[in-house]
């Protein structure tokens, strides 16, 4: 057995490796802690609902320029019942064929507590907002057609809270589909919501 020959410098060195062992220990007690109580409450992610969009204004100018105005209101809803939800960013915008017509909205910062329901009603307005010459044409035909699709799409960043402990922030994205009829009888062209939609989410 190989002895130490300064006893001093030897009980300081089990000293410290006694320490950083209990150390590390407590670090993968905690990150443990950490896992069990996430895999228990692992948190489903919000559902977000299409409850109503009202087109206000949908007017094409040359060259290949859009201006709208259009008022949505959409739902969101907490299912977790141990898991509450910090919204730290929620852009909201319309989108015709894959293309964003609208700048984006931003919802203000929240935090919505256990199955929590929270409803916005913003407008998303843009002028003179230049699309692709093709949309154009796909305009005009879906209005000669009576019909018009969009999405309403949410961009964003949220947490999770359990108790006292909060997450990293993830990206969460919304597609929200709207499909709208055009009605010519109502002195004037009038753009319909037909039904709540349920949007997909992403996170």
């Amino acid at each position: 057995m190989k002895e130490c020959g300064d006893h001093g410098y030897c009980k300081r060195r089990r000293i410290i490796r006694r320490t950083l062992f209990c150390i590390t220990l407590f670090i993968i007690l905690v990150l443990l802690a950490i896992l069990i109580v996430w895999l228990v409450l692992r948190p489903t992610k919000p559902q977000f609902y299409l409850q109503d969009a009202r087109v206000l204004g949908l007017n094409l100018s040359a060259p290949n320029l859009l201006s709208s105005t259009i008022q949505i209101t959409i739902s969101s809803r907490n299912p977790n019942e141990r898991v509450g939800i910090y919204y730290d960013r929620l852009d909201v915008y319309a989108a015709y064929k894959n293309q964003q017509i609208t700048p984006a909205y931003s919802i203000p910062s929240l935090y919505q507590g256990h199955k929590d329901i929270d409803v916005w009603s913003p407008y998303l307005s843009g002028s003179f907002v230049p699309i692709a010459p093709y949309l154009c044409t796909s305009l005009t035909q879906d209005e000669d057609n009576g019909f018009l699709f969009l999405y309403v799409k949410i961009d964003g960043r949220l947490r999770w809270k359990v108790g006292s402990w909060t997450s990293d922030r993830y990206h969460i994205f919304v597609d929200c589909p709207a499909f709208l009829t055009f009605d010519n009888h109502a002195g004037g062209p009038v753009i319909r919501f037909q039904q709540m939609s349920t949007c997909s989410v992403d996170v």
